[in-house]
């Protein structure tokens, strides 16, 4: 029978101070930026994007602090914390909150909301086609759902469920014992024990401060999964193998969007505006409703939906709508 791996990958790549850390999380989104901005200038080089080369960069740097960032926020803020009695609680006792992206939550939608939103604004400014620059946006933006869903493995987070068949892939995730979601929360206090026995040093007193105290539990047995092997082979009979849903999501909305729509993008230069950008909310709905079923919903069902499954059917409006659009005498592309 296969041994699923057990996660042990650090969320932070290099920490200078405990306030100055340089994270995967924060490079996912880089590295989403600079890919984006390299396949538009390229786009644009080719007269395949409505900006020149030399506008491409101030589009990406405006999009991403007003586009991904605030909508991705905003988003979080509106669709996860504001439904939930915990997620109103935080606002009211720090309204700073809202603002915490370093604490996390992002949401995909609302990222993806802001950048329509976004380019509409911008179209409009420099009076080009809103469409078009859709055209172009959708075919980089799966690059950075990929990265930021690769982050989101490293982090450990939104994990999938219980494989029911052994598969050479699947992963077993520590956290899940602080998730009252997941099966394996019952063996809290036998992780935990056993963790600490296991422990050597400081990594065995803050577990223990932290059983203890019920406070920063998640953190300390993170690391001293990490640091040691004695406290990963103590745990790991007491987690079990899961989906690693965040991999399928970065690949499927990710890599595999990115491909298709880059290369309908190249094949076909001359297909209609905004067509593109119907396939792109489409596919990415299509996507993630079936990528869903695999993942540990991060909140409370809306009916028989998930969250992310439930705002994905909007999107599927708005790619036919799109498509609507597409067929319309005037929207041919340049």
């Amino acid at each position: 029978m296969l041994t699923a791996y057990v996660h042990d990958l650090d969320p932070v790549l290099i920490s200078f101070s405990e306030f100055l850390k340089v994270r995967w999380y924060g490079l996912a989104y880089l590295a989403g930026f600079i890919a984006g901005w390299w396949f538009l200038k390229k786009f644009a080089e080719r007269k395949l994007f409505p900006l020149a080369p030399d506008k491409v960069s101030d589009f990406i740097a405006y999009g991403a602090f007003l586009g991904v960032f605030l909508g991705g926020r905003l988003g979080y803020v509106l669709f996860y914390m504001l439904p939930s009695a915990e997620g109103r609680a935080r606002i009211a006792e720090d309204p700073l909150t809202i603002i915490k992206v370093w604490d996390g939550g992002m949401a995909s939608h609302g990222g993806i909301i802001g950048l329509t939103i976004f380019c509409w604004f911008y179209a409009r400014r420099t009076k080009v086609s809103w469409a078009a620059l859709g055209d172009g946006l959708v075919c980089v933006a799966p690059l950075g759902v990929f990265f930021g869903r690769v982050a989101n493995f490293i982090n450990g987070e939104l994990y999938g469920h219980v494989a029911k068949a052994s598969w050479p892939w699947l992963v077993k995730f520590p956290g899940t014992i602080f998730n009252p979601a997941c099966e394996e929360a019952k063996n809290y206090d036998a992780v935990m024990n056993v963790a600490i026995e296991a422990a050597q040093g400081e990594s065995r007193n803050l577990l223990q401060l932290a059983y203890e105290t019920g406070y920063g539990g998640e953190q300390a047995l993170a690391t001293a999964v990490r640091e040691s092997d004695a406290v990963k082979s103590a745990i790991e009979p007491f987690l079990q193998a899961r989906h690693p849903s965040q991999l399928y999501e970065g690949i499927l909305e990710g890599l595999l969007l990115f491909a298709l729509l880059t290369f309908l993008r190249l094949r076909y230069p001359k297909l209609p505006k905004g067509r593109l950008t119907g396939l792109f909310f489409l596919l990415y709905a299509g996507g993630r409703i079936f990528v869903e079923q695999f993942r540990v919903p991060d909140s409370s069902l809306i009916g028989i939906f998930t969250k992310g499954q439930f705002y994905s059917l909007f999107f599927i409006a708005v790619g036919v709508a799109f498509l609507l659009f597409s067929k319309r005498p005037h929207s041919q592309s340049p």
